[in-house]
């Protein structure tokens, strides 16, 4: 990304390009900034050059510390910007179109202001746990409710197979029986027809 890019980037996340304070940080962002060499060979960081030529750093800290490059910074380069080489840690200027990484780094904020935030935070939090809470019961109250339709449903189609089933067994055991009792019948009036011709004779 370009430089105004990678600051875009970083105020979009919360942050600002980093400046770079002392050479314990310079060396924390170089053992870091290693591990991306196969991705860039450097990394955009805060300090730019206003009109007037002076050095700053975006977030408004002092420039109380540099590292830069043997032969840099060149003087009539006012509108380049400075990269973080990642190999060696030192600073290079170059145009300000170049494609490079950068590092973000977000404010240090005063412990008061701290603790107010995460205050303020835990209170939000609990807001939203509260809500949640009340949408996983009602989540959990339609399913039990689904399942319990499902299982009532089923039961009553399995109940009524049953009837059913047992209503064919029971009308077909009584067309039997009738079918039975209907040849008795015949086979009873048969007799007692030939009983009577016997008797006539």
């Amino acid at each position: 990304m370009s430089w105004a890019q990678s600051v875009t980037q970083c105020v979009q996340s919360g942050g600002m390009l980093a400046s770079v304070e002392d050479l314990a940080e310079s060396n924390f962002l170089v053992e870091h900034a290693d591990l991306y060499t196969s991705k860039t060979s450097g990394f955009w960081i805060g300090i730019y050059r206003n009109v007037n030529g002076q050095l700053l750093w975006q977030d408004k800290s002092a420039v109380d510390f540099v590292n830069w490059g043997e032969g840099q910074p060149l003087e009539d380069q006012l509108d380049y910007c400075v990269e973080l080489s990642a190999f060696s840690g030192y600073w290079s200027i170059l145009p300000c179109s170049s494609q490079k990484g950068f590092i973000c780094k977000k404010l240090k904020i005063h412990p008061l202001l701290f603790a107010l935030c995460l205050f303020t935070d835990a209170k939000k939090d609990k807001a939203h746990g509260d809500m949640n809470t009340w949408l996983l019961l009602t989540l959990v109250l339609i399913i039990l409710l689904g399942m319990g339709f499902t299982i009532y449903f089923l039961f009553k189609i399995k109940t009524q197979s049953e009837t059913e089933r047992e209503e064919r067994r029971h009308s077909t055991l009584l067309e039997y029986s009738r079918d039975l009792t209907g040849k008795d019948d015949e086979t009873d009036s048969t007799n007692n027809k030939e009983k009577n011709e016997h008797s006539v004779v």
